[in-house]
């Protein structure tokens, strides 16, 4: 090989410079070198007799020179490892940011371990000491809760049977004797009803349940600080008319039963000035009244009672929702961990690099193209041979040079450069 060419083995950077008079420079000298690459590859042939062999040793020579100049040029190697430093610290500032938020999701979950922990003695605590949670539990609920509840299942058992038997008298029955007793409370009224038709039965079984949503609705208005009274006026009027209707047509019934000839017919004047009229009114509408208060009493002990319910099941929906944060705070730290893993690996593959020496392979692909153009030259010029057989040892030099090319692993379609490790 051509001595000279030994000295031209100058790593040139591969990346772009900033100033233009270097780049212009740098380009310069690179023309230069390949032309020399080209005169010693025209040399070496023409020596040689352009064979085969010799250009294989040749082309092993130069790539063996190259990559030993490339290993002791530090400058050069430093510059050629910048991008894959700067990559690295990329990488570890990333893998920092990972860490931190790991670190801080992990803190999250120590915190919610202590807020379940702190919810489950609560739980416990709550039953025993309410006031110590600010809940105005009273500490007698249970006795005066079951107390009103006990009273409250017979009375609404009588408003169950006085409106339907009272119901049914009024608007179905036909009297055959004048007993006011046996109008409101008739021992046959559900059953006749129901011979009659299931219309008519539906309808005396309805009202008593009408009389007692109106006395829900009295429970709900009392808790109403502006309009409550006036509302749950508003309904006991209701009722009292209601009760009134029921009231006049049994005794217009039970007056028509025993009325003489000459007697008046039946009005409301008449309906006020009897006895019975406001007998069945107040059989009603006054028990009604007590189960209104009864049963709102019975709701205000049980509240009373849900307090410490209620309490505990907003923290046991706290410690369902700090559960879940919990799990969402364990997925995002697998996940964190997952990406640390490869954060890591491109840090360990970066270093790899630095580790190593970078070869500069479309510079060096640059000096093989000329040095073999520079052979196969020589051996087209400078060989008294026939046309076929130069073109035939053209092609076995181009065999080689194809073969050197893929025995070093040169792509020149994926890397601007190569990488070596120390051990190479």
């Amino acid at each position: 090989m051509n001595q000279n060419l030994k000295k031209l083995f100058v790593i040139k950077p591969t990346k772009d410079v900033e100033d233009k008079n270097e780049v212009k420079d740098q380009e310069d000298e690179l023309r230069q070198i390949s032309l020399t690459f080209y005169q010693s590859g025209y040399g070496d042939s023409k020596n040689a007799m352009g064979g085969f062999q010799i250009f294989k040793e040749c082309l092993e020579q130069v790539y063996a020179n190259f990559k030993h100049k490339c290993r002791l040029d530090e400058k050069e190697q430093k510059k050629l490892k910048q991008p894959f430093v700067q990559a690295k610290e990329a990488q570890i500032g990333e893998l920092n940011k990972q860490e931190t938020l790991m670190s801080i999701k992990e803190a999250g979950i120590n915190d919610l371990m202590q807020d379940i922990s702190k919810i489950d003695e609560d739980l416990v605590n709550v039953k025993n000491d309410p006031e110590k949670y600010g809940i105005d539990a009273n500490k007698r609920p249970k006795a005066q809760f079951y107390i009103g509840l006990l009273l409250l299942l017979p009375i609404t058992l009588y408003l169950v049977v006085f409106y339907i038997s009272a119901s049914y008298s009024a608007f179905f029955r036909d009297f055959n004797n004048a007993d006011v007793v046996a109008a409101i409370f008739d021992a046959n009224a559900l059953t006749n009803a129901l011979q009659a038709s299931w219309l008519e039965t539906t309808f005396i079984t309805t009202i008593p349940f009408a009389f007692m949503g109106l006395g829900y609705l009295i429970h709900m208005f009392l808790k109403e600080k502006k309009t409550g009274l006036v509302k749950v006026f508003a309904l006991l009027i209701i009722t009292f008319m209601f009760d009134s209707i029921l009231a006049y047509l049994i005794e217009l019934k039970i007056y028509n039963f025993d009325k003489l000839i000459t007697d008046p017919q039946f009005d409301l004047p008449i309906a006020f000035s009897r006895i019975d009229f406001w007998g069945i009114i107040f059989a009603g509408f006054v028990v009604y009244i007590i189960w209104g208060l009864v049963f709102d009493f019975v709701m205000k002990e049980y509240e009373n009672i849900d307090k410490i319910k209620i309490f505990i099941e907003k923290l046991k929906k706290e410690k369902e929702n700090y559960i879940k944060l919990k799990k969402d705070f364990i997925d995002a730290i697998n996940e964190i961990k997952q990406e640390i893993a490869i954060t890591k690996g491109k840090i360990t593959e970066a270093q790899s690099r630095i580790d190593g020496f970078i070869f500069p392979q479309r510079q060096y692909l640059r000096y093989h193209y000329e040095y073999s153009k520079g052979w196969y030259i020589a051996v087209a010029k400078e060989l008294h041979l026939p046309k076929k057989e130069k073109n035939e040892l053209i092609e076995e030099c181009n065999s080689v040079s194809k073969d050197h090319l893929i025995k070093h692993n040169f792509n020149e379609d994926e890397f601007e450069n190569i990488n070596f490790t120390n051990a190479e």
